[in-house]
């Protein structure tokens, strides 16, 4: 967010998991949300320490040591543009980052306006299942930036009504809830692996998307990133789920 509002100028360390842009990567490293490495943080004399609301311990020593910080919290797909506005008057360049969140907000809309008229299939947005099997599949729930992502796209979460970010769901329960297209996220930079992994669902014959060849998988790192590049993300739904819309 820093980084696409002109900001980026101003770190001086980033967390382990930053990645984007290529640019954090000459930027010393001082942990993650669960091994905040504190006292590396202390000896850079950080003006603000940007750290996510969960993290109660590195809050608390952050108040002892008298160092300004500023807490964020990311739940649906509008958290984001409204954290962008907030972060960008609390670093001082309140008009890049309000600019920022304008074109975000209006580029989603674009894809909304552009999938909203069509059918909206039953989706099923998977983010985690034991490689080769269909044990343990953790996919997303009625609330959430990858809810929002989905509807935004122009399919209908088949979890909607299960008010969680992550629902664990046994194979019974994802034939009941028969999705008509199944999409999986992987992270993992250099997998090269994960598109034949998908063979798994074939398992479930029954169900709309595997008889219908449904099941798709994306890969990259704006999935999991609620960021800029929630649009590329929510682009990358729609055309998933609506090619004939992106021709």
């Amino acid at each position: 967010m820093l980084f696409a509002m002109g900001a980026g100028d101003r770190l001086v360390a980033v967390g382990t998991y930053d990645r984007f842009p290529p640019e954090v990567d000459r930027l010393p490293r001082v942990g993650a949300l669960l091994d905040p490495n504190v006292e590396r943080i202390l000896a850079l004399r950080p003006d603000l320490v940007i750290l996510y609301g969960t993290q109660a311990d590195l809050r608390q020593q952050l108040e002892r040591a008298h160092v300004p910080y500023y807490p964020y919290v990311h739940r649906g797909l509008a958290d984001v543009t409204q954290t962008i506005r907030s972060l960008g008057a609390r670093v001082g360049v309140e008009a890049a980052g309000n600019a920022l969140a304008d074109r975000i907000e209006r580029q989603l809309a674009d894809i909304r306006a552009r999938t909203g008229s069509g059918a909206r299939p039953k989706t099923l947005l998977v983010f985690g299942r034991e490689p080769g099997t269909l044990r343990n599949i953790d996919a997303s729930g009625g609330i959430g930036f990858l809810h929002d992502m989905v509807e935004a796209a122009g399919g209908a979460n088949v979890l909607a009504d299960v008010k969680q970010q992550s629902v664990m769901l046994s194979t019974e329960l994802v034939l009941a809830r028969a999705p008509e297209v199944i999409i999986e996220l992987r992270y993992a930079r250099g997998d090269t692996t994960a598109p034949a992994d998908l063979r798994a669902w074939d398992a479930l014959p029954a169900i709309p998307a595997v008889k219908n060849h449904k099941v798709f998988m994306l890969q990259g790192e704006e999935f999991v990133v609620p960021g800029p590049r929630v649009v590329v993300a929510t682009e990358r739904l729609a055309k998933t789920l609506h090619p004939e819309l992106f021709k």
